[in-house]
C-alpha cells in the first residue's frame, strides 16, 4: 500500500468513524425519545388510576360513616355533620340523605321538593353507584358526579378525579370500568380514548401516542401529540449536525467519556449525596387492635433535578455496591429529626423506623452520626427504632456487637422483611432483637392456596415464642388485617391505611388519626 492509498484509507476511516457514530447517535436518540416518553405516559396513567381510585376511596369512607352516625336523619345535628364533612374533606362538595330513594335534606338543608335519584351509570362491586351526569340545585349548569350508597350520597367535581400533576402536552381522560368518561383534562380526542379503550389504538401511531391502566373500577387513558417527540429529536439533531466529520468523531467521544463518568448512575448518586437531592416520606404504622397509629417507616426518595423519580431498589444497591449507602442513612436521620422533632418531642409515644443496610450494621458509623444528631434536639432515642434485613445479620458477630450498642444507646431494633433471608430460629436466638417484620410476601399469601400460605402463622409463633413484637407489612386487605389481628399480631403497615407520604400529609393523618381513634397508647411499647 503506497502512500496515497494509506491516505485515502485513513481519510475514509476517519469518515466512517465520524459517520457511524452519529448515525448511531441520531438513532438511539429516537429509541431512547420515544421510550421515555412512553415511560412518562405510563407512569401518569398509573398515578391517575391511583389518585382515581384514592379520590372514589375517600368518597367511599364518608359515605360509610354516615351509615354508620347515630343521628336522626335531617336533625340539624345530621345537617350539621354533613356540612363539616364538606369543608373537611376536599373530595367532598355536597352530602345528601335519601329515604326511599328521595331526597330529604342535604348540607345545605332540608328539602322541600321531591327529587329523585335516576337509573345509576354504572354499580361497583361494594354496592356503591355511580351517576357521571348531576346537576346540584344550588349549581344547574355544573356537572356533578355523584356517588350514593345505601342512603346518602355525595356530589363530588369531576375534576377531582383528574386533578394530578400533568405534563402540559398531555391529554387524560378518566372512565369508568364500562368505559364511561368520568373526567379529563386538556381535551382528550373521543375517538381515540375510545379506541384505546377497545385495543384498536396502537401505542404509537402517525398523531399521538398513547396508554392505559384498567383499576377495578377505572380506566385511565393518556395521549400526546407525536410531534412532541419529533420535537425532542430535532432539537437533539440540530446540535450534532453542525459538527465537522472529523471534530464530530473527536468530541464525540469525549462527550461519550465524560457522559458515562458524570451521567451514570454510580457519578449521579453521588453528585445527589453532595447535593442532598434526598427526600423521606413516611408509611403510618398503626397497632391493629386500636387503629391507632403509633409511628412510622421512614422511605427514602430520590428525585432528580429533571424531575424524574429513582426507584429505591435500583439505587440502593448501587450505594451499597459503591459503599454510599452510610452516607444516604445519615441523611435519612438527618431530615427525620429535622422534620419531625416538633411531633416526636411533643408525643413521646411515637417512633420512627429507619431502615439500616448491611454496611451500617457492619462499620456502625450511622449510630455514631444518628447519636450526634439526637444530641439536644430533645428526641429520646427509644423513639427512633432501628430496621435491618436478614442480610444485615450474616456476620452474627459483628451484627451482635451493632445491636447491642444501638440498645445501650436507647434504640429498638427490628428484623426488616423476615423471611425472605436467612434466618432460622436458632439464628434469631443469638440476636437481642426487640421486634419482627413479616416481609408482605407472605402477608399476601393469607387466605390463598399459595404453598407459603402456612408459613405466616410459624413466623408469628416464632416471634411469639421469643418475646419479640410483631409488624405486618403490606396490609392491602380486611381480611389480611383481621386474620393479623387474630393471630395476635401487634401492629401493621400497608395501603389498607395509608401509603408512604410526604411529612405533610403524614402530620394530617396522624392528627387525624389521633382524634377519630381515641385509643390510649399500646402498653406493649410501653415496656420496651
Amino acid at each position: 500500500m503506497n502512500r496515497r492509498q494509506v491516505i485515502c484509507t485513513a481519510i475514509l476511516l476517519a469518515l466512517i468513524g465520524a459517520i457511524l457514530p452519529l448515525g448511531l447517535a441520531f438513532y438511539i436518540a429516537w429509541t431512547r425519545t420515544v421510550a421515555q416518553e412512553q415511560r412518562d405516559l405510563e407512569a401518569t396513567a398509573h398515578s391517575g388510576l391511583q389518585h382515581a381510585q384514592e379520590v372514589l376511596a375517600q368518597i367511599e369512607d364518608t359515605l360509610r360513616y354516615f351509615q354508620t352516625l347515630a343521628v336522626k336523619p335531617c336533625s340539624q345535628e345530621h345537617i350539621q355533620q354533613m356540612r363539616a364533612a364538606t369543608i373537611s374533606t376536599r373530595e367532598v362538595d355536597e352530602i345528601g340523605y335519601f329515604r326511599n330513594l328521595a331526597l330529604k335534606c342535604s348540607s345545605w338543608g332540608r328539602i322541600q321538593e321531591r327529587i329523585e335519584l335516576p337509573a345509576p351509570d354504572m354499580v361497583l362491586g361494594n354496592g356503591v353507584e355511580l351517576r357521571l351526569n348531576t346537576f346540584p340545585m344550588a349549581s344547574p349548569n355544573t356537572r356533578m358526579i355523584d356517588i350514593f350508597y345505601r342512603s346518602h350520597n355525595v356530589l363530588s367535581d369531576p375534576v377531582r378525579f383528574v386533578d394530578i400533576e400533568l405534563d402540559s402536552s398531555m391529554q387524560i381522560a378518566v372512565l369508568t370500568a364500562n368505559g364511561k368518561l368520568i373526567s379529563s383534562r386538556h381535551g382528550p380526542s373521543p375517538e381515540v380514548v375510545q379506541k384505546v379503550l377497545s385495543g384498536v389504538q396502537p401505542a404509537m401511531d402517525r398523531e399521538v401516542l398513547s396508554v392505559m391502566a384498567r383499576g377495578q373500577d377505572f380506566s385511565v387513558v393518556v395521549t400526546e401529540p407525536r410531534s412532541k417527540i419529533v420535537e425532542k429529536l430535532r432539537r437533539e439533531q440540530m446540535l450534532l449536525l453542525p459538527m465537522g466529520l472529523l471534530l464530530a468523531l473527536i468530541i464525540v467521544g469525549l462527550v461519550v467519556w465524560f457522559s458515562r463518568r458524570r451521567l451514570s448512575m454510580v457519578g449521579e448518586l453521588g453528585i445527589a449525596i453532595e447535593r442532598k437531592e434526598f427526600s423521606v416520606h413516611y408509611q403510618p404504622i398503626l397497632e391493629l387492635q386500636t387503629g391507632r397509629c403509633i409511628g412510622a417507616e421512614a422511605l427514602i426518595r430520590w428525585r432528580r433535578p429533571d424531575g424524574r423519580m429513582v426507584r429505591p431498589d435500583l439505587f440502593i444497591a448501587i450505594a451499597e455496591e459503591h459503599k454510599m449507602i452510610s452516607q444516604i442513612t445519615e441523611q435519612v436521620f438527618r431530615i427525620v429529626i429535622r422534620e419531625l422533632r416538633d411531633m416526636l418531642v411533643a408525643d413521646r409515644d411515637l417512633h420512627i423506623a429507619v431502615n439500616l443496610s448491611a454496611q451500617d450494621m457492619q462499620n456502625g458509623r450511622a449510630l455514631k452520626a444518628l447519636h450526634r444528631m439526637l444530641a439536644g434536639t430533645g428526641i429520646e432515642p427509644g423513639q427512633i427504632w432501628l430496621e435491618a434485613t436478614e442480610r444485615g445479620f450474616m456476620d452474627v458477630d459483628t451484627a451482635r456487637a451493632t445491636i447491642g450498642t444501638a440498645r445501650e444507646m436507647g434504640h429498638a431494633i427490628a428484623i426488616d422483611d423476615f423471611g425472605t433471608g436467612y434466618s432460622s430460629l436458632s439464628y434469631l436466638q443469638q440476636l437481642p432483637l426487640d421486634a419482627l417484620k413479616i416481609d408482605k410476601s407472605f402477608v399476601d399469601t393469607i387466605g390463598t392456596d399459595s404453598a407459603t400460605s402456612s408459613v405466616t402463622p410459624h413466623i408469628i409463633d416464632m416471634a411469639r415464642s421469643l418475646n419479640l413484637l410483631i409488624v405486618a407489612e403490606g396490609i392491602e386487605s380486611e381480611a389480611q388485617a383481621q386474620y393479623l389481628k387474630d393471630k395476635g399480631v401487634h401492629f401493621g403497615q400497608g395501603w389498607l391505611y395509608a401509603k408512604a407520604m410526604p411529612v405533610g400529609e403524614f402530620l394530617s393523618f396522624y392528627e387525624v388519626n389521633l382524634r377519630e381513634s381515641g385509643a390510649p397508647f399500646p402498653q406493649v411499647l410501653k415496656e420496651l
